[in-house]
């Protein structure tokens, strides 16, 4: 089994020192590289480039410029998605993002993971959980997206928020951990 099949099916993988991998990782740079040197009203060479670097774009969606991730081909975005600047996503496993989600600036979804134990980090190990955000959810800034969450529906997850563990539908969270705080009611 190669290293990118064990990344893909969430298993410990050889991150820092795998050819395939760092080759990738490597086209993945030059795109973002590309992206965030295009000229900010070169909406349709943004669009051209996102479709291009990403696994899944629906036809309204924007992110500002600069934006990173590792690989591309494991991100999903919704219609109408859009994320503010200094979007991060480490994509070793998938990343999908609903319909209508916004994320504030300075955000960061990390799919990755090393072991506790150093002799395997210090191997290049690590391992990647996917990452699912649901529709209509807004994202604050500052907010960091941790490996294996799932924030539901109709969420709004607060500025400065570390998500280590899943949100529930219709809930507003906030906090290191983030936490939910209360339900939001659906208007009539």
């Amino acid at each position: 089994m190669t290293e990118k099949e064990k990344m893909l099916k969430g298993m410990i993988y050889d991150a820092n020192y795998d050819p395939e991998l760092i080759k990738e990782r490597s086209w993945c740079k030059e795109m973002c590289h590309d992206y965030n040197n295009l000229r900010p009203g070169d909406i349709a060479g943004r669009e051209a480039l996102l479709r291009k670097l990403l696994g899944e774009v629906h036809e309204h969606v924007l992110i500002e410029q600069p934006f990173y991730c590792d690989y591309g081909y494991n991100i999903r975005l919704g219609e109408n998605f859009y994320s503010n600047v200094n979007m991060v996503i480490l994509d070793g496993a998938s990343v999908t993002f609903g319909d209508n989600v916004f994320v504030a600036p300075n955000c960061g979804f990390y799919t990755a993971g090393h072991p506790l134990d150093p002799d395997e980090r210090n191997r290049g190990l690590e391992y990647a959980r996917p990452i699912t955000i649901g529709n209509n959810v807004w994202i604050g800034a500052g907010v960091s997206v941790l490996p294996g969450v799932t924030i539901g529906d109709n969420c709004v997850i607060g500025a400065g928020s570390v998500v280590n563990r899943d949100i529930p539908a219709w809930s507003l969270a906030a906090g290191n951990p983030c936490r939910v705080i209360k339900a939001i009611e659906p208007e009539k």
